[in-house]
């Protein structure tokens, strides 16, 4: 446990878990996809779905999609902001078998055309997890550095993509790996210690063969 657990976020907004966490859910979003979104299908599920105009989880997520974080004063303003930026966002209630009540399912395009989809719950206390990413499971608290590495499911390039972090002398607190079939793309997550990582590692994860795409993120 940690003073964030103990005292919350730093936010705007009525709620932790229904403003804050859907901040940063957006937020993870925004970073994961690596460019400006330009369409958004926001789908709430459970808790989400009930209370998310009183407790602004639209603007909420909104706001996360365009790069704001949980203390950015402009939350508020966010579905203005959204149509003056281009950002064309709809929301939908939904439900969802087997998710925590506060849930969100985000279909995202990018200004350059990259597609995404991604699953995350707020969890309380501002707190949340990415479980999916593609359709491919996951685990993303956004708490600590993290890289989301996507490669060819092939012999070698688990402990290729690990040498380079051992080489950057970085430690892995985590590591998730989730794969639409054997031999397949897979997707692996890996937290790690400290509070930030140099984005060199990730240039050079990018250099090994059947590695199709790195991303860093950085704690929010």
């Amino acid at each position: 446990m940690d003073i964030f657990d103990i005292i919350g976020p730093v936010m705007i907004g009525p709620s932790s878990s229904h403003t804050a966490g859907a901040v940063r859910i957006g937020y993870l979003t925004r970073m994961l996809l690596a460019e400006p979104a330009v369409e958004a299908r926001v789908y709430l599920h459970g808790s989400f779905a009930h209370t998310y105009k009183g407790h602004g989880t639209d603007r909420a997520i909104a706001a996360g999609i365009m790069g704001m974080k949980p203390d950015n004063e402009r939350i508020r303003n966010s579905l203005t902001l959204a149509k003056e930026q281009g950002l064309n966002i709809k929301f939908e209630t939904i439900e969802l078998s087997n998710a925590h009540p506060n849930t969100a399912f985000i279909e995202v395009k990018g200004i350059d055309g990259k597609k995404l989809s991604v699953k995350g719950s707020s969890i309380g206390g501002g707190n949340i997890i990415i479980t999916e990413i593609n359709g491919k499971q996951v685990e993303i608290t956004g708490k600590s550095p993290t890289l989301v590495v996507e490669y060819s499911d092939i012999p070698g390039r688990i402990a290729a993509i690990t040498s380079i972090t051992a080489r950057h002398r970085i430690n892995i607190s985590q590591i998730h790996i989730g794969r639409d079939y054997r031999g397949g793309t897979a997707t692996m997550c890996l937290q790690m210690d400290g509070l930030s990582v140099d984005s060199t590692v990730k240039e050079d994860i990018l250099k090994i063969d059947n590695v199709y795409d790195a991303i860093l993120i950085q704690p929010v």
